[in-house]
């Protein structure tokens, strides 16, 4: 049997905290909320005073893949905001109901048209300051009949040489391509888990932008 190692990393990251608020409850319209710890609870949520509904908000699951061609990967060009014309692998936000292996071949089929096999799970990165999980897999691209869906300007196959680096719309991509190229070297692809982590300044903490 062949095992696979758990690569680990932390990267701190200057940026600002993530802070969320809430106006209005979602169940009776209320603007009455506050921010406190329920009874039995640690953490501070929102609750509506009126009535009483706790609001829980959880982190948000991102989930997408490396579509593999022979030696080259798939990667899109955004033609959305944030980071609109910059490139990424193909990835968005997992549906309710869904599973992350659907997920993650729905999100390719919607930016680039592109229809793969799901592989094994690659890269799990957490982004606590933004709430959000990312969950890349390995995936093998069934034919090259891709092209750009709504959400992207175009779609190429890169190999290594090819990356545009300098162009990748965000870290947790830019981790997961380097990681995948220095992995295939070696001929092994652990399970890679990191987190990146903002290092918040004074300045980043009582500013309101």
């Amino acid at each position: 049997m062949h095992v696979h190692t758990l690569s680990r990393t932390v990267e701190i990251v200057e940026g600002r905290p993530h802070n969320e608020q809430m106006k209005f409850c979602s169940h009776c319209g209320s603007d009455r909320i506050v921010l406190r710890v329920p009874e039995g609870d640690h953490v501070s949520r929102f609750i509506c005073s009126d009535c009483a509904t706790v609001h829980y908000q959880n982190p948000k699951v991102v989930v997408g893949c490396l579509p593999e061609w022979e030696s080259r990967i798939l990667l899109c060009r955004r033609a959305i905001e944030p980071r609109y014309g910059l490139w990424t692998l193909p990835a968005g936000f997992l549906e309710n109901g869904e599973t992350i292996f659907a997920g993650a071949a729905r999100e390719t089929l919607e930016e680039a048209s592109a229809r793969v096999e799901i592989g094994e799970l690659y890269t799990v990165i957490s982004l606590p300051q933004i709430s959000q999980l990312y969950m890349m897999f390995r995936a093998r691209l069934l034919d090259l009949d891709f092209s750009p869906g709504p959400e992207s300007l175009e779609v190429r196959l890169f190999g290594e040489d090819e990356i545009p680096w300098e162009e990748l719309a965000f870290r947790t991509i830019g981790r997961t391509l380097r990681n995948y190229f220095l992995d295939r070297k070696q001929g092994d692809f652990p399970a890679r888990v990191s987190t990146l982590v903002r290092r918040t300044s004074r300045q980043d903490a009582i500013s309101p932008a």
